[in-house]
């Protein structure tokens, strides 16, 4: 391999921590990043378009649970860390990642703008010597397709002047177990140079660095490792549209299956899909496979079946509220979580938001609790709701109540003494048995 000046002198800033650091995103995961690389004794940009954030992270003020305000305030305050609105600064920056949303339009195609606006905004800035990572979840060939050629049309080239690299996000919003520090990261570069000074950065943060051949073939492990969960969640959760057809519990399935030392793991069914990664990325596989002629049929099937499941669950509180001679209209239905999952306060995607809906529309009257989620706004009914404390007369008053996130600080045996009938969907109440509460 012929030698190239630019990359050896940006690895050895790296290895002394001379490098300067730049993230464009600072939301679940670019401000995480940005937070541990500061921590680690680089300096460290991060960017980003909404002027709140930048204002609450120059106050030292943390809006993300899995970044606490003390570790956030204290690189700032070391002035290891700073963030702007300002695109400019990334002419002073060595490395920089992009870390912004890839969200689904309405027609499941791919919306790449984020990615688009963050990179001509690098080419308006960029110089030789410096690395750009691809963060965003995106469809196999977007580092190389979309990426580069904005990027190269100042004229320097990739492997050359420039390096560039697709590095999957692999963030769990709420896991104190895997955090980004030691999950591994996978690192595909446009050359072997830019595998090599991407795979430097996150050497110096990171446990373990995972390089492959090509940034396609980092895309692809990201889509894989989400499809793979939405298909068996696709699986289980017909299962439990199975099993309460048959009048079983398909939680005692799944224990009983778990039991099994080889072939199976468990998953588990749910109101629906949530968050930023499960109900989105596989659809970006799907949407290339169609742009090669080829149907993606388990992603398909599977995003169908999670999709009835927000359906399912009000179909089991009319049910159950039709056997207390009640209906929907008018009833007092009270949800428990509204967050996508436990002990978090992230409502992307969450499937409380579409039975919410679906409930208000049939006239029910709504009210929620999550202490993660001080208010909910939904979109598509233009309303704003609010918190309210969980106490014995709130649950008394309810014709019905949804467990719908099982957050760690909620008094379940508090709503099983005090609440006429529950939904139970996430297996919370599995300690108790009960003629009031209705299972998934």
């Amino acid at each position: 391999m012929t030698p190239n000046k630019l990359a050896e002198n940006l690895m050895e800033k790296i290895k002394h921590k001379q490098a300067n650091i730049g993230f464009i995103g600072l939301g679940y995961v670019g401000l995480p990043w940005t937070v541990e690389f500061a921590r680690m004794g680089f300096h460290v940009w991060g960017i980003d378009i909404d002027k709140e954030k930048v204002d609450n992270i120059t106050k030292g003020i943390s809006y993300i649970p899995d970044v606490p305000t003390m570790d956030l305030a204290q690189v700032v305050k070391s002035g290891h860390f700073q963030a702007t609105t300002d695109f400019s600064c990334i002419r002073n920056l060595d490395t920089i990642n992009i870390c912004v949303p890839t969200p689904l339009r309405k027609t499941k195609d791919p919306d790449v703008s984020f990615i688009d606006n963050a990179a001509n905004e690098i080419a308006k800035y960029i110089k030789p010597g410096q690395l750009i990572i691809l963060e965003s979840t995106s469809y196999p060939g977007t580092t190389e397709e979309l990426v580069m050629p904005i990027i190269t049309k100042t004229g320097l080239e990739v492997g050359k002047d420039i390096f560039l690299a697709f590095s999957p996000e692999r963030v769990d919003p709420g896991n104190k177990v895997h955090t980004p520090r030691n999950v591994p990261k996978v690192v595909g570069g446009v050359s072997s140079y830019c595998t090599e000074a991407a795979c430097e950065l996150y050497k110096s943060c990171l446990t373990q660095v995972v390089p492959v051949s090509s940034p396609k073939v980092a895309e692809m492990v990201k889509l894989l490792e989400n499809t793979f969960r939405i298909v068996n969640i696709g699986l289980v959760n017909e299962i439990a549209l199975l099993s309460s057809r048959l009048g079983m519990n398909v939680w005692e399935v799944i224990d009983a299956a778990k039991s099994k030392p080889f072939g199976f793991m468990p998953f588990y069914p749910g109101p629906g899909l949530g968050g930023h990664c499960i109900p989105v990325d596989p659809f970006y596989l799907s949407w290339k496979a169609r742009s090669l002629g080829f149907e993606a049929r388990f992603i398909e099937l599977a995003g169908e079946i999670n999709g009835q499941m927000p359906h399912h669950v009000v179909n089991l509180i009319a049910d159950a509220l039709n056997e207390r001679g009640k209906c929907i209209k008018g009833s007092n239905i009270h949800i428990i979580g509204v967050a996508y999952k436990k002990d978090i306060n992230d409502v992307r995607e969450s499937p409380s938001i579409d039975i919410v809906d679906v409930l208000h529309k049939k006239g029910a009257k709504i009210s929620y609790t999550d202490p993660y989620v001080p208010q909910l706004k939904i979109e598509a009914l233009n309303e704003r709701f609010i918190s309210r404390p969980l106490d014995n007369q709130l649950l008394k008053s309810a014709d019905c109540v949804v467990i719908i996130t099982d957050h760690s600080c909620i008094d379940y045996a508090s709503i099983v003494a005090n609440a006429s009938l529950i939904i139970d969907t996430r297996n919370a109440l599995k300690n108790y048995r009960s003629e009031k509460i209705v299972t998934l």
